[in-house]
């Protein structure tokens, strides 16, 4: 990701079955994704919303990967499940709700796995930066950043896809910058267009959600496009 490669990572919010992952990771291989995402565990504004399926999603993200030799990006909530993620996932994802979580930054800045840090929903880009520097600071220099859209008053959308993070970004660091207008939008007919706008600003990457049948997805489905 980075250095003149546009990257392509598509997949389900949530891990849901295991025809569920296989068939969403061999639908977007198809259509040129170079990187499968997939939440095993899931933070929720709600308790009592799907909380993923934990290690059994892990384990069936690797099935995924072995049947379509995709690279897995999944999201990491605890740091004493990095044991875990260093085996199964290729590329760890820390969310937005984690992303000042600095006890988690620190462990994941002891490991060299590759490290996708999503911005915070009401932080500032400079923010967003030190979080990058308490993984570096550690020793991991594999860090990409990811804005998925910051809470503003606006209600139209789910968040406002702040677009000029990216040229900011790429003018005060060297490192990559993938978009996810899934999560920024939160409607499937607005991915489209901010997915264009993003490439157009320079973006290195897209992470884009993708479910077989959004209307029953258990997490996210109005913004999941289908394969």
């Amino acid at each position: 990701i980075g250095g003149g490669h546009f990257a392509m990572i598509a997949g389900p919010c949530s891990v849901e079955t295991e025809d569920q992952i296989i068939g969403v990771a061999q639908a977007v291989k198809a259509a040129g994704a170079q990187i499968l995402r997939g939440g095993a565990y899931k933070p929720r504004t709600s308790p009592y919303a799907f909380q993923g399926l934990k290690g059994d999603g892990l384990k069936l993200l690797m099935e995924a990967k072995k049947q379509t030799g995709l690279p897995i990006v999944s999201e990491i909530m605890n740091a004493v499940h990095i044991p875990m993620f260093e085996e199964a996932v290729d590329l760890i994802q820390v969310g937005a709700r984690n992303m000042q979580n600095f006890e988690l930054l620190k462990e994941l800045g002891k490991i060299r796995k590759p490290i996708l840090l999503k911005r915070g929903l009401a932080n500032t880009i400079d923010e967003m930066l030190m979080s990058a520097e308490y993984i570096m600071a550690g020793g991991n220099e594999n860090v990409i950043l990811c804005e998925r859209g910051i809470r503003t008053f606006e209600t139209r959308t789910r968040n406002t896809l702040d677009l000029s993070a990216i040229p900011v970004l790429k003018k005060l660091t060297h490192l990559p910058i993938v978009i996810d207008p899934s999560h920024a939008m939160g409607y499937s007919h607005l991915v489209k267009p901010m997915a264009m706008a993003a490439a157009v600003a320079g973006a290195d990457g897209l992470m884009i959600e993708v479910h077989n049948n959004p209307a029953k997805a258990l997490c996210d489905g109005p913004q999941s496009l289908t394969p």
